[in-house]
């Protein structure tokens, strides 16, 4: 990869050299002999070619790439100058310039003697710099579209799980179950999942909720996931709602969840276990969800759920270089943590 960027920079170099030497034979400097013409010629073509391979090998990618282009103006104009000067004032003294502005000795004072050394070694300058500025643009932009596009599939992944089919239908189940023996749970149920709903289907298109809404929706999973099993499941959440405002992206934190209940088998009560805690910090929120592995793997349930695959994809993507998820696998217990910073 450096050499390829290299070999466009000294292309770039040799490309501006080729040009001023066809603009001199042009202006008139091709009426001397090839030889003599070049050898007046070469101390500017050297500068020029110095000035554009110093440029987009150091001060572009250090100061411009890098938002530091005060500096990368500054820097400019002093190489720029810096070259201008010493091929006035430092170039062998009975050399002419390769056009003839009058007979004798060049002239050494400011003005028309500084200005045909500066017009090119400025022009090569501000040249290479916008060619590289403007692939650079481009090779930006090629990168925006491609992360737009990984957002989207993602985005696509992520909608196709808000509404699970699977955990709807047994949702419901159970609760026209608890409808018909007239238990006292079914109104309260019936309100979970409709708060669900509407928390999945309209306040998700935001870009961030309160974290007490993230919160309460957990609270919901796993509330209408325990009516299945009357005799209760060896389920602990503690959720710290200390901090209710604090902003997050909508069912960010439920893929975790899910994914718990889906591997863990904990209908088997003796063996069978899941602990969710979420602690607040002073920026931001440390997620942790445990369950158990059984001896036997569990059949995969392939409708809804994004996976933690894609759930990495989505933080790198809403919180970049803000966030750590870590995984913790044993033969019996996995473990995820997510430190995230929300402010």
């Amino acid at each position: 990869m450096e050499r390829l960027k290299l070999s466009r920079i000294a292309l770039q170099a040799l490309a501006w050299v080729g040009l001023w030497v066809v603009v001199f034979m042009i202006l008139g400097g091709g009426n001397d002999a090839p030889l003599r013409f070049f050898r007046r010629l070469w101390p500017l073509l050297v500068a020029i070619a110095a000035v554009v391979i110093i440029n987009g090998a150091v001060l572009l990618p250090r100061l411009y790439f890098s938002d530091r282009r005060g500096w990368y103006v500054v820097a400019g104009a002093a190489l720029v100058a810096a070259a201008t000067l010493i091929l006035q004032y430092g170039s062998v003294p009975d050399r002419a310039f390769p056009i003839d502005f009058g007979r004798g000795a060049r002239p050494r004072g400011m003005g028309m003697a500084t200005l045909r050394y500066l017009l090119p070694v400025a022009t090569a300058f501000l040249g290479s710099s916008l060619i590289e500025v403007m692939r650079y643009a481009g090779y930006r932009e090629k990168q925006a579209v491609q992360a737009q596009r990984e957002q989207l599939t993602t985005e696509l992944k992520f909608l196709k799980s808000q509404v699970n089919p699977h955990f709807l239908f047994n949702s419901l189940n159970n609760i026209y179950t608890l409808t018909l023996l007239r238990d006292e749970k079914a109104p309260e149920s019936l309100l979970r999942l409709s708060g669900m709903l509407r928390y999945m289907l309209y306040d998700s298109e935001t870009e961030a909720v309160a974290l007490s809404r993230e919160i309460e929706y957990i609270r919901n999973y796993i509330a209408l996931l325990q009516l299945k099993d009357s005799r209760g499941m060896n389920i602990t959440a503690d959720l710290d709602d200390s901090r209710p405002n604090l902003p997050i992206a909508p069912l960010l934190l439920i893929p975790f969840v899910e994914n718990a209940f889906k591997h863990s088998r904990v209908e088997d009560i003796g063996v069978g276990f899941i602990e969710i805690n979420l602690a607040t910090t002073s920026q931001g929120i440390e997620f942790t969800v445990i369950n158990s592995v059984p001896a036997i793997p569990t059949p995969l349930d392939g409708v809804g759920g994004i996976g933690l695959d894609n759930v990495r994809k989505r933080l790198e993507l809403l919180y970049p270089n803000r966030h750590q998820m870590s995984i913790e696998s044993a033969e019996e217990r996995f473990a995820v943590t997510l430190n995230l910073q929300l402010t």
